[in-house]
């Protein structure tokens, strides 16, 4: 009967309620949302402003988003200017407190990062370059674990009642991670040197990690869209000197690449850029696993 009587308030949304997460988390990237999720276990309720399908440079604060934002205790952005065109309007509008700038529960990762491609003087004829550096700082996974310890004291300072299972967790992470950069700097040493062309600077910091060699870009200025003319310019600068691929991220547009890639003879190859930006990129491992498997095919 006791077994009966459950069962019936199991059915009936009766019962006690599930165990509910400590912090609700809301990511401005889907990599800071699968490095929270690594960190805070089921202590955590995590949740991404953007997909892996978005130029994290550009969304829309839809009202969805706004109500994640007011119910959040804690925001994860990757800051260094990469969302100024939509972060303050979402943080203004949203309304709460905890999640403002210099508040506990905003946190920015590129504090904790290392930052390459610090402009020493700004100029619009340079295009869309931020001040602040190269803000597309997970694709270098050393800035991962950096920004993972940052991210682990902050988790713990919200919730100090759980902060040794934070602390537990990251050095767990912590130990797996350097194995796998260990395997991945292992795969990728024949990589070292390689020529590439690139679509925008968004892959750069894979490209100084893996230690690849830019020929060219496809936009004729950071934030730009590629032009008839530059790509025309671009292919003239192959056959003096060959690139071995054309990489983009699994947000921009194919048109380009293929274009380029199908005239110099080369693979256009898309990357996944950040977690969901391929069916392997399921989280954080998965995205460095199958980005380094795209590379090698592609420079056998």
């Amino acid at each position: 009967m006791k077994h009966l009587i459950a069962m019936s308030l199991i059915l009936l949304g009766l019962a006690a309620p599930a165990a509910r997460a400590a912090l609700n988390v809301l990511s401005c990237e889907p990599e800071w949302a699968a490095l929270a999720q690594e960190l805070g276990g089921d202590l955590v309720e995590v949740s991404s402003a953007t997909t892996a399908l978005q130029d994290p440079h550009h969304i829309e604060a839809r009202p969805s988003l706004l109500a994640r934002a007011r119910r959040a205790d804690l925001l994860i952005c990757t800051g260094a200017e990469l969302e100024t065109g939509w972060l303050p309007l979402l943080q203004r509008e949203a309304g709460n407190a905890r999640i403002q700038p210099g508040q506990p529960g905003y946190f920015e990762a590129a504090r904790f990062a290392r930052i390459i491609e610090r402009p020493t003087a700004l100029n619009r004829a340079q295009g869309d370059v931020h001040a602040a550096g190269n803000p597309h700082l997970h694709l270098d996974p050393r800035n991962i674990a950096r920004v993972a310890d940052g991210m682990a004291k902050r988790l713990a300072d919200l919730d100090p009642a759980n902060g040794a299972r934070y602390a537990q967790r990251n050095a767990d992470f912590q130990g797996h991670w350097a194995a796998a950069m260990a395997r991945w700097e292992q795969q990728g040493a024949r990589l070292r040197g390689a020529p590439v062309v690139v679509h925008h600077r968004n892959l750069s910091y894979l490209v100084d990690w893996l230690g690849l060699a830019v020929i060219g870009e496809l936009e004729p200025k950071p934030g730009m869209e590629p032009t008839a003319g530059h790509l025309a310019e671009l292919l003239e600068t192959l056959k003096a000197t060959p690139a071995r691929m054309v990489l983009r991220a699994a947000y921009e547009s194919p048109k380009a690449s293929a274009w380029l890639a199908s005239r110099a003879n080369i693979p256009a190859m898309e990357l996944p850029y950040t977690v969901g930006g391929s069916p392997g990129a399921k989280d954080l491992l998965g995205l460095f696993d199958d980005t380094l498997n795209r590379l090698l095919q592609a420079a056998p």
